[in-house]
């Protein structure tokens, strides 16, 4: 009798003992995900806050690097300036838009290079060339002479304002300006006025 009532006893016990641990490992892991929650929101808060405190000073550091000047972002950053601030650059893209006949698009890009290097007479050259194609005479002549005035003695030059000239129609100041190329030996010019000995005639080719 005393045997059978320790054993009932010890299996209550045992009944208790696997409840309680049946209920309680819910309840702890419940209480896990929920203390894991607020951690997850708290760090992606904490996230966002660092990144907004590191923007606060600059809310536009794409716009703010663009406005910065070529040279002061070359020397900060220790870079070589990207193309669009190099002269050469603009000048190329011109150039080659005026051999292949886009005398348009030329015009812009010499005018870029200006901007950048007002200095450069290639440039104002090159451009009153282009003009000239398109038949802009009274564009064309100033930027050529202001070219001219930078480097007097370029028989490029000289040879490029009488191509111009003939264009124009204008044929005594293109006579004028092809002799003056040919004595700073140009050698277009000098074949063009022994073309016009030979012929006579002074269509432009």
């Amino acid at each position: 009798m005393k045997l059978k009532l320790n054993f009932s006893t010890i299996s209550l016990s045992l009944l208790v003992l696997v409840l309680l641990i049946a209920f309680s490992a819910p309840l702890t892991a419940q209480d896990t995900t929920q203390d894991s929650k607020p951690l997850d929101r708290m760090v992606s808060k904490k996230t966002t806050r660092d990144q907004n405190d590191s923007g606060k000073n600059s809310p536009n550091i794409a716009l703010n690097i663009s406005k910065e000047p070529a040279s002061e972002r070359s020397i900060a950053d220790n870079k070589v300036a990207p193309p669009i601030y190099d002269p050469d650059y603009w000048f190329d893209k011109g150039a080659l838009c005026a051999t292949y006949g886009n005398d348009p698009a030329a015009i812009k890009y010499f005018q870029k290079t200006i901007s950048i290097d007002p200095g450069r007479s290639g440039a104002y050259f090159e451009q009153g060339i282009s003009y000239g194609q398109l038949g802009e005479f009274d564009k064309a002549l100033p930027l050529i002479n202001k070219a001219l005035e930078m480097e007097p003695r370029n028989g490029l030059y000289l040879y490029g304002r009488a191509r111009v000239h003939l264009l124009a129609g204008e044929t005594e100041k293109a006579r004028e300006d092809f002799k003056k190329a040919a004595e700073l030996d140009d050698e277009d010019a000098q074949n063009y006025l022994e073309m016009i000995a030979r012929t006579g005639s002074d269509e432009l080719e």
